[in-house]
């Protein structure tokens, strides 16, 4: 009605309309083959991503499995793989995924057939030229309801599904992502105000202030995998696993060294000194494993009461 509720205007659902017609998939072999020529440049980012997504299939898997549906890990990954490649040869600039949140849709009642479904109807949509009504027809932010369910669920399934004793380790994993979430809104508010690059008086005037730039830039860099390191060192940790915890460590000094965690790009040395945090920590965590003496439980108290019954007060 021209009131431009959600983005959505009559303009932009008219122009969108002009993209009605029969639109095949073909081969996109030149457009593929010839962006060999930028190989060094796609690299900085692909690397990162396909790492990111090689972790998120591997966790949506152990996400289903701990629903109640196991699927063979390799055959997974080797169909994601394959069907993104085919994808990218007729020319789809997107890969497949594995869905997340596989317990949020089989609670709600998807089966195969909701994902058969939801293929042939995106084949239909993209081949006849629809998406693009749809999207003028449908807000963005209606879309994001289904998103925050999801979300919520697969994040108390985190704390569900794990033991008690881990949840510390849960949320420490956490803590690389809220860094990273943290410089996206400030990266973004520092856009729309035409800044683009942070210098280092801009970013003492942030400390100042309370928002500690370079650190956010630092913990939240590669938060898909620092979130896993930390996550498993504490893990070892909690459970007195200490090799399991230093070998974590001593993996996180090597990807922190080539800027996969902690780092804005990929390279050598990206944060030197947070690679050699990781080999202290390491070596720590080691002598732990080593010397350390783990006291036993303590015995149950001859008194203690049974499980359910009340025991006394005590003030």
């Amino acid at each position: 009605m021209g009131l431009n509720f959600g983005g959505m205007t009559v303009k932009g659902l008219a122009d969108s309309v002009t993209n009605f017609g029969f639109h095949v998939p073909i081969p996109a072999f030149g457009h593929v083959f010839s962006g060999f020529d930028f190989l060094g440049t796609i690299l900085v980012t692909a690397i990162p991503f396909g790492i990111y997504d090689l972790v998120e299939a591997i966790d949506n898997v152990e996400s289903a499995a701990v629903a109640g549906d196991s699927y063979p890990t390799t055959r997974v990954l080797t169909a994601d793989g394959i069907v993104s490649l085919v994808g990218c040869m007729m020319g789809n600039p997107f890969i497949n995924a594995v869905y997340i949140g596989h317990p949020g849709w089989k609670a709600m009642g998807g089966r195969i057939g909701y994902s058969a479904a939801t293929g042939i109807l995106v084949i239909l949509l993209c081949w006849f030229g629809t998406i693009s009504v749809m999207l003028a027809l449908v807000p963005t932010v209606a879309i994001l309801p289904i998103l925050l369910y999801i979300g919520m669920l697969i994040g108390s399934q985190a704390f569900q599904e794990t033991p008690k004793s881990h949840a510390p380790a849960i949320v420490l994993a956490l803590t690389p992502h809220l860094a990273n979430w943290g410089m996206t809104i400030i990266n973004g508010a520092l856009a729309a105000a035409g800044i683009f690059a942070v210098s280092e008086e801009l970013a003492a005037g942030m400390k100042n202030q309370g928002v500690l730039y370079h650190g956010l830039q630092t913990l939240g860099g590669g938060s898909i995998l620092g979130g896993l390191i930390l996550g498993a060192i504490a893990v070892g940790v909690i459970d007195r696993k200490f090799l399991k915890a230093a070998g974590f460590a001593l993996a996180g000094a090597l990807l922190t060294f080539f800027g996969f965690m902690h780092g804005e790009k990929i390279g050598i040395a990206q944060t030197p000194v947070v690679a050699m945090a990781y080999i202290v920590v390491a070596l720590l965590l080691a002598g732990c494993a080593k010397f350390a003496v783990v006291a036993p439980k303590p015995a149950e108290h001859p008194d203690a009461p049974e499980e359910g019954e009340a025991g006394p007060v005590v003030a």
